[in-house]
């Protein structure tokens, strides 16, 4: 009976220890085959583009196939709760932008289409930053914000596009208006091309975007700078004060991007995904590249980007639950 329970032991012992160092070969072999990077939006937008850059590099560094696989739906939450089911092996990974936070809180998404924010995830990496800035037409007459919220409290009808309802660029807006005592009427855009190229025209007093979108104009004249949604001064705009700076003390709003895994993705795959993306981010090449976006590198451990969704999500739902914000 006792050799019997003795064998019985000795043999689960020894299935465990092959079990574990399967699990550690497989480990070490990854990628043994491509990766693919669930981008949520359409192909040719600014996330698409810097998700292809990031493939590119990662592709070299791996020594594997890295695409990019566009699954747009849902504002973006088709494509993220796809990655929320997929298999665990860091063979699918998601690249987004903040939005990804947010979405499930302005939308009315069903069971089979949302995903867990806080949860579903393994947080890989913080790529980027993009500061929002407020922009002017210039026939609106003004060049400070000050003297916008002057406008708009005097009477006078002002506008401010965004890419969409729901978005970073409509909550700052909202936001401001709160704080601020006024009323600047929101024009949704579906995206935010269509909402740069009619504030330019005209079509609309002001916009909140990111700089990439506008920097021509900036240079240009074309449009104004009034102000950047971030607690601090843009690097790629430090003469553009912030919100805080002119006295909205509470209003801070920047737009990221970074790499989640599905949950329970290993943390030796998510470790070396993290070590590669930060090696990559080091590089002046893709620092410049970033910046024809507005974006800056960031980088860091995976629990940066993890604080900082958990962060988003507190702040903005609030913030979301307070003005009755919806995508609707």
């Amino acid at each position: 009976m006792f050799s019997t329970r003795r064998q019985v032991l000795l043999a689960a012992t020894m299935a465990a220890c092959a079990m574990t160092a399967g699990h550690a070969i497989a480990q070490s072999d990854y990628p043994s085959k491509t990766i693919s990077v669930i981008v949520s939006y359409p192909p040719g937008g600014d996330t698409d583009a810097i998700a292809r850059l990031f493939a590119d590099k990662l592709s070299q560094r791996l020594k594997q196939t890295v695409i990019v696989d566009n699954k747009p739906g849902a504002g973006g939450a088709l494509g993220n709760n796809f990655v929320s089911r997929a298999p665990a092996d860091g063979y699918t990974l998601l690249f987004t932008p903040n939005p990804f936070t947010t979405a499930p809180l302005v939308m009315k998404l069903s069971p089979s289409a949302s995903y867990d924010v806080l949860h579903g995830f393994e947080p890989v990496i913080n790529t980027a930053t993009q500061p929002l800035v407020l922009v002017a037409n210039p026939g609106l007459g003004v060049k400070t914000l000050p003297e916008l919220i002057a406008a708009a409290k005097s009477g006078k009808p002002v506008t401010y596009a965004s890419p969409g309802a729901g978005s970073p660029m409509h909550i700052v807006g909202e936001w401001l208006n709160r704080t601020a005592g006024v009323k600047i009427t929101h024009v949704p855009y579906r995206g935010v091309g269509p909402s740069v190229t009619d504030v330019v025209a005209g079509h609309v007093d002001t916009a909140w975007v990111t700089f990439g979108a506008v920097r021509q104009y900036l240079q240009n004249g074309r449009l104004i700078p009034l102000a950047i949604g971030d607690a601090q001064r843009s690097k790629l705009a430090p003469h553009v004060p912030t919100l805080v700076e002119l006295g909205y003390k509470d209003v801070v709003v920047g737009s990221w991007n970074g790499f989640f895994a599905p949950k329970g993705t290993p943390a030796p795959v998510v470790k070396l995904l993290n070590e590669n993306l930060n090696e990559i981010l080091k590089s002046p090449e893709v620092a410049e590249k970033l910046a024809v976006f507005g974006a800056l590198p960031a980088g860091g451990a995976p629990d940066a980007l993890g604080k900082i969704n958990s962060s988003d999500y507190a702040v903005m739902g609030k913030v979301i639950k307070d003005l009755g914000i919806s995508a609707e």
